[in-house]
C-alpha cells in the first residue's frame, strides 16, 4: 500500500450520529453507562477474552443504544489491532474489499490503518480494493468507528489500528473460503473483531413480509395484501396466528438465527437464511465469522483453560476433561462461542403497513 496519508471522511457525522466531539462522547459516555452489569452472567465487564463482538450499525437513535452492549462487553487489553467486517449496501461485490486509506476519521479523532496487515490481505489475491468514493458511501463500517475510537482510547494500549474489510453477497462457498483464510488472524489473540450487522428488516417497503409462530421457524410463509387484513377488520387473519403478532413473529425468526449462530456450524446458519430469507444485512460478515471459528474448531483449536466457564458441579481447580462432556457443557470449551447479549426492535409492527428493522449485540471469547 501507498505511503501517502489519504484519510476516509467520517461522511455520517452530523446525519446518523452526532457530529460534535464533545456531545458525540457524552453521548456515547452515555449508551455505555446504560448497560447494566449486573445483567451479565458471564464475568466482569469487559468480559475477559471477548475480543470477538457483533454489533448493529443504524443511527445511533436507532441503534446505539444496543451496540453499546457489545462494546461494554468487549476486552481490548491484548488486542494490537482491529478487524472491522460489514457487508457492503451500495456496490455489488462477489468477494470482499479492503480500504485504499491510511486513516479513518471520527469527530473523535482519527484511527490509523495497519496498512501491513492489509498488504498482506491483498497479497492473497481475493481481495478487491475500494475506492475512496466507494469506502466513503458505506455506512456498516463508519457507524463502529466512534464506538472502537472511545473504547481503545480510553484503554491502556490507547489507539490500535483497524483492518477495515467490506464482505460482498458471498455464495456459502464463498463464506467458507474467506473464514479459513481469515482463521489465522481469528485465533491470534493480539486480534481484535467487530462484525457489523443488523437483523431482520420488515416490511413491503423491504421487499420482506415472511412470518412465522412456531420457535423452530418451520412454518415460514410470506403476508400479502390478499393474505392479511388490518387488526381492525372483522375478518379473521388468514396467515396471522392471533397469539402471535408481528413484531413476535420477527423476534422468534431473529432469535433463532442468533440461536444457529452461537451454534457455530456454518451449514446450519445458510440453511437457515436459506428457509427463512430473514433480511439480515450483515448475514455475510456473520457467516464468515461462523465459518472461520467452525474452521479452528475442526482443527482442535479451543478455549484456553483459564477462559472456560465453569462446570457445575465441580470445584474451581478440578479439571473436567472434555472428552467426558455433552451437549452444553461441552460448549463451553468451544473457541469462539458467540452470546447474545441484547436485542431491540426499532419498532413493534402489528399490521402489513407497519415496517421494523432488529438490532442485536453479541460477543464471543477467543
Amino acid at each position: 500500500m501507498s505511503t501517502k496519508r489519504v484519510v476516509r471522511s467520517a461522511t455520517h457525522a452530523g446525519s446518523w450520529y452526532v457530529g460534535d466531539k464533545a456531545s458525540l462522547d457524552r453521548q456515547l459516555t452515555d449508551f455505555l453507562g446504560n448497560v447494566p452489569a449486573a445483567s451479565f452472567e458471564h464475568g466482569p465487564l469487559p468480559v475477559p477474552n471477548a475480543r470477538i463482538i457483533i454489533a448493529p450499525h443504524a443511527g445511533y437513535s436507532y441503534s446505539g443504544p444496543t451496540a453499546a452492549w457489545a462494546y461494554k462487553t468487549w476486552d481490548v487489553s491484548k488486542i494490537e489491532r482491529v478487524f472491522l467486517l460489514g457487508p457492503s449496501h451500495h456496490v455489488y461485490l462477489s468477494n470482499c474489499a479492503i480500504t485504499q486509506c491510511t486513516e479513518y476519521e471520527t469527530p473523535m479523532g482519527n484511527i490509523p490503518i495497519d496498512t501491513q496487515t492489509i498488504d498482506e490481505l491483498n497479497n492473497t489475491g481475493k481481495f478487491q480494493k475500494m475506492s475512496k468514493t466507494v469506502d466513503e458511501e458505506e455506512h456498516s463500517l463508519e457507524m463502529h468507528l466512534p464506538y472502537i475510537y472511545k473504547i481503545l482510547s480510553e484503554s491502556e494500549g490507547g489507539i490500535r489500528p483497524l483492518v477495515p474489510i467490506m464482505v460482498g453477497a458471498l455464495s456459502a462457498r464463498s463464506e467458507r473460503e474467506f473464514g479459513e483464510l481469515l482463521s489465522p488472524y481469528l485465533s491470534d489473540p493480539k486480534n481484535g473483531f467487530v462484525i457489523s450487522t443488523d437483523f431482520c428488516h420488515w416490511g413491503t417497503r423491504f421487499g420482506y413480509t415472511n412470518y412465522v409462530d412456531d420457535p423452530d421457524c418451520e412454518n415460514v410463509r410470506s403476508l400479502s395484501s390478499s393474505s392479511y387484513f388490518s387488526s381492525s377488520s372483522s375478518r379473521r387473519h388468514s396467515s396471522v396466528n392471533p397469539e402471535v403478532p408481528i413484531y413476535k413473529s420477527i423476534e422468534i425468526m431473529d432469535y433463532k438465527g442468533m440461536d444457529v449462530s452461537s451454534g457455530g456450524s456454518h451449514a446450519e446458519w445458510t440453511e437457515y437464511l436459506s428457509r427463512t430469507k430473514n433480511t439480515i444485512c450483515g448475514r455475510h460478515p456473520l457467516g464468515v465469522l461462523i465459518a472461520g471459528i467452525e474452521h479452528l474448531g475442526n482443527n482442535g483449536v479451543e478455549l484456553a483453560l483459564e477462559q472456560r466457564m465453569p462446570v457445575p458441579g465441580t470445584g474451581p481447580a478440578e479439571v473436567v476433561a472434555k472428552e467426558k462432556l455433552t451437549g452444553e457443557e461441552a460448549l463451553k470449551y468451544r473457541f469462539g462461542k458467540i452470546y447474545w447479549v441484547q436485542y431491540k426492535q426499532s419498532s413493534h409492527c402489528k399490521n402489513l403497513s407497519d415496517s421494523s428493522v432488529s438490532y442485536a449485540s453479541g460477543f464471543a471469547k477467543a
